[in-house]
């Protein structure tokens, strides 16, 4: 995704806030923050572009700000909601949305806890392994809603397991960040 000058400018903006924060909350590990850019803001970035167009997204254990956060500087005109348990962090990520000016909210509650978001699109970021991570997803979606979960090099075997108890489409997109990676495309999810 080639963006704006004022997106690149944003995106810096949040690099300069979690270099400031993170040695104080972990926002991201220290064997990561070197590759900041890379590993988590342009990981993010792809993420961005297989949801598609969309005008709710809902980020389920934003952490850090990924993806929900690049989700909101890169999509303006879409309404982010970021949930993040972590009463740390979603001070954090208030505090990056209102110095950026962005279309967000931060909701600062479990996942389980809030009432159900009905987005187009969610996201999740190392939050679970997809058996979990779908029933929590789930309840803050709608029958059209995408899901769209980065995964690891174990993607195969969460996908295994998942269709165990589940059945869902699903496109399985190869990460450009890492070769082993996948962003999960999933959509009509239901119980098995």
């Amino acid at each position: 995704m080639i963006v704006s000058r004022e997106t690149s400018a944003q995106l810096e903006r949040l690099e300069n806030l979690i270099g400031l924060w993170n040695p104080k909350i972990n926002l991201v590990s220290k064997r990561t923050i070197e590759d900041l850019r890379t590993r988590h803001i342009a990981d993010s970035i792809q993420v961005v572009e297989a949801a598609g167009h969309c005008e709710t997204w809902a980020d389920l254990g934003s952490g850090g700000g990924f993806p929900g956060i690049v989700v909101a500087i890169c999509r303006p005109g879409t309404e982010v909601v970021l949930v993040e348990a972590d009463q740390r962090k979603a001070v954090f990520l208030r505090r990056v949305v209102g110095e950026l000016g962005l279309n967000a909210k931060v909701v600062s509650s479990r996942i389980e806890d809030i009432e159900p978001l009905h987005a187009d699109v969610i996201s999740a970021r190392a939050l679970a392994p997809l058996e979990k991570l779908i029933p929590l997803a789930l309840r803050h979606g709608r029958p059209d809603t995408r899901y769209v979960f980065p995964k690891g090099a174990r993607f195969r075997e969460e996908i295994a397991t998942a269709r165990r108890k589940w059945r869902f489409e699903i496109d399985v997109r190869p990460s450009r960040i890492d070769k082993e990676a996948a962003i999960l495309i999933m959509e009509r999810i239901e119980r098995a």
